[in-house]
């Protein structure tokens, strides 16, 4: 609901709103949260800033509609960028040119309530169990991230590090999932028979443009030497500020896969303070998928398979996925300080 919306609601009405709203559970948490924090829940609430739009300004998509691949080919083109999911047997897609306008999408996949996030900022794409309640944008950014929040407890989440950092969920996790950061061409292929977001989303937005830029060709903000918008807790000069990388983080440490390196090397072994992992290229998504590989066992591309239900090959079946996004390198770096870099042969 946005903002004038509410205020249209009667004081009775919107009194017999609230208690219901305060009966909502949580979301599902990871206690302690399993991946490596690099400042204190103060520092980061300190480096919290307004990003225009006020709570909800920017208004997230509720009630989702769906249209077939062939319905979405009149809308879409193959080179457009989809934030693509598989869950629970079900595909879908969420155009770029769509979430651009809302960031978050609050939707289900065979009865489980999921949030699918997406940053412009930071060009980051991620998925979040919600439970019952849903996610919201609150308007703020901190490393230029978005700052969710969850309407049962008003708690606050930047997406990238899905941490609370205030609210009464504050040093808790939220329960991530994996998704895709491809093209609808490459998506389709994959899944034929996947749903497409539609822009009949409630809203009155022109989903034909990017406020930001382009993606196809890359200029404006996305540019990789394009300025960022605002200021962020560590600055790493390393690499052009909005080049993409995979980020890989766990309780072992962060590390950040340069996909040049990725793409060529198909197979690429990384070590986090000790702990192995394995990255391995998809081409027909042209993403990775990481793995915890305790024992080094030896991965061949030769031997991987790519599906619909992910990747499968020799030495894979008992290793244990990890999830994984690709991110502008300004702000992979500026929650993860001490991110290791691979960009081919050792981690730096």
């Amino acid at each position: 609901m946005s903002p004038l919306s509410a205020l249209k609601i009667s004081l009775p009405l919107a009194a017999l709103l609230l208690p219901l709203s305060s009966t909502l559970a949580s979301p599902p948490l990871v206690d302690p949260p399993a991946v490596p924090i690099a400042y204190s829940l103060e520092e980061f609430r300190s480096a919290v800033r307004s990003g225009g739009p006020g709570k909800d300004g920017i208004p997230a998509i509720d009630n989702p509609r769906f249209q077939s691949a062939e319905q979405a080919d009149g809308f879409l083109d193959d080179e457009d960028i989809v934030i693509g999911i598989y869950r629970h047997g079900e595909a879908r897609a969420y155009p770029q040119r769509i979430l651009v306008w809302h960031e978050i999408v609050n939707d289900e996949f065979a009865g489980e309530p999921v949030s699918i996030t997406y940053c412009p900022l930071t060009g980051t794409a991620l998925g979040f169990e919600r439970g019952d309640t849903e996610l919201g944008v609150s308007g703020k950014l901190v490393n230029s991230n978005l700052v969710m929040y969850d309407r049962a407890t008003d708690s606050e989440w930047p997406q990238i590090l899905g941490v609370a950092i205030d609210g009464p969920l504050s040093g808790k996790g939220l329960e991530e999932f994996r998704v895709f950061w491809t093209t609808w061409g490459q998506w389709k292929a994959r899944h034929p028979d996947t749903e497409v977001l539609t822009d009949q989303t409630g809203y009155v937005r022109n989903y034909r443009r990017d406020p930001y830029g382009s993606y196809r060709p890359l200029r404006g903000y996305y540019h990789p030497d394009s300025r960022r918008l605002f200021p962020v807790m560590t600055d790493d000069e390393r690499y052009p500020p909005k080049s993409m990388v995979l980020g890989v983080r766990t309780a072992d440490g962060a590390i950040a896969i340069d996909k040049d390196a990725l793409r060529e090397e198909e197979v690429v072994d990384v070590s986090l303070n000790g702990s192995q992992y394995t990255v391995v290229h998809d081409p027909d998504l042209d993403t990775g998928w990481v793995f915890h590989n305790p024992d080094d066992i030896e991965i061949e591309a030769s031997n991987l398979t790519f599906n619909a239900e992910g990747v499968s090959g020799s030495g894979l079946e008992n290793l244990e996925a990890v999830n994984a996004f690709e991110a502008m390198w300004f702000a992979w770096a500026a929650f993860y300080p001490e991110t290791a870099v691979y960009e081919g042969g050792e981690a730096l």
